[in-house]
């Protein structure tokens, strides 16, 4: 007798069909309603805006957002200053990377080794200080000269994207472009609100030339108030004809600057917007320890961000596994 053979699935149901035969319950059950939940604000006309904390840009979640970004699956992105850079030092200096798949066992000696050599450390990955961060920074220092002998200022990202788009970074791409989200939103010129961008290595770099008199002001960088009244404007004007979504991963400033965008319309300009239309979150903090991060969607009703009928998830797992897996359902891969 024949042993009966399961029906191959079909090329835009493979990830699809496994998820929606398996992730039934728990976490993979909110996953599974939160990609579908995604998929469905898109077809219904929606936009949605990324929200991402963490070191994701070093764990090459670009890879997959970049292929949102350039289907029109994301339409903004707020991030922060360290996701803005670290997806550019991965793209120049990618083969100069070393893993360490033994990170919880290193002894402070061996942590000690990695910093004489410049290594510096985020989970199981260095990212090499010259060949990535100081590569990056010799570049963008001839763009915050011109402005500063111009009296100009812009946001991080649009510095950032001017280094691109001079090409003098070319030369050391390390990966395929295709896999930098931040190429990717450049070709789209989509804003990047990076809150609290002083807290990155090139934010860093910046304050210190300021100090040492090579930059004669910290100006040249648009405020993060600035950031918030560009984003008014943005928000305002991307949902005149549609609904906008809300994708979290992780926590802190990187989605808690953004969702402010809806109360700070409504009640302190007194003027009328949509709510979020969409809202899910990727994340490991713990709701009863009292941080924002933590709390359940159900709270930013009580602070206009989010409406009683607003589709809202919170997926409490490992955004490295879980986003990826999220996009790809989007995309029909």
């Amino acid at each position: 007798m024949k042993s009966a053979q399961s029906k191959p699935l079909t090329k835009p149901e493979k990830i699809q069909g496994f998820i929606k035969r398996h992730y039934k319950h728990f976490n993979s059950a909110v996953l599974s309603r939160a990609a579908q939940a995604y998929a469905d604000h898109l077809n219904q006309g929606g936009k949605m805006f990324l929200a991402m904390a963490g070191a994701m840009s070093t764990a090459e979640l670009g890879i997959s957002i970049a292929q949102m970004i350039r289907e029109d699956k994301i339409h903004g992105i707020c991030c922060t200053g360290a996701n803005l850079e670290e997806d550019i030092f991965n793209l120049v200096a990618h083969n100069h990377y070393e893993l360490m798949p033994n990170y919880r066992t290193l002894k402070p000696e061996e942590e000690k080794a990695l910093l004489d050599r410049a290594m510096n450390r985020v989970t199981d990955t260095c990212i090499p200080e010259d060949m990535a961060i100081r590569r990056v920074e010799s570049v963008l220092n001839q763009f915050w000269k011109t402005a500063d002998e111009k009296g100009e200022s812009y946001f991080p990202h649009e510095y950032i994207y001017q280094v691109i788009r001079s090409g003098q970074l070319k030369p050391f791409y390390e990966i395929d472009p295709a896999d930098s989200w931040v190429m990717a939103a450049c070709e789209k010129n989509l804003p990047i609100f990076t809150p609290g961008w002083e807290d990155s290595s090139l934010g860093n770099a910046l304050v210190a030339d300021v100090l040492k008199k090579k930059i004669s002001t910290p100006h040249i960088i648009k405020s993060g108030l600035e950031q918030m009244m560009a984003l008014v404007d943005w928000y305002q004007a991307e949902t005149q004809g549609s609904s906008m979504g809300f994708f979290q991963i992780g926590g802190g400033i990187a989605g808690d600057f953004p969702i402010c965008v809806v109360p700070l319309i409504q009640q302190d300009m007194k003027q009328d917007c949509k709510l979020w239309g969409y809202f899910c979150q990727i994340s490991d903090s713990t709701t009863s320890y009292g941080s924002y991060s933590g709390a359940v969607p159900n709270e930013k009703i009580t602070w206009g961000k989010l409406s009683v009928h607003t589709p809202r998830f919170v997926i409490e797992s490992d955004a490295t596994i879980v986003a990826p897996l999220i996009f790809a359902y989007v995309l029909g891969q």
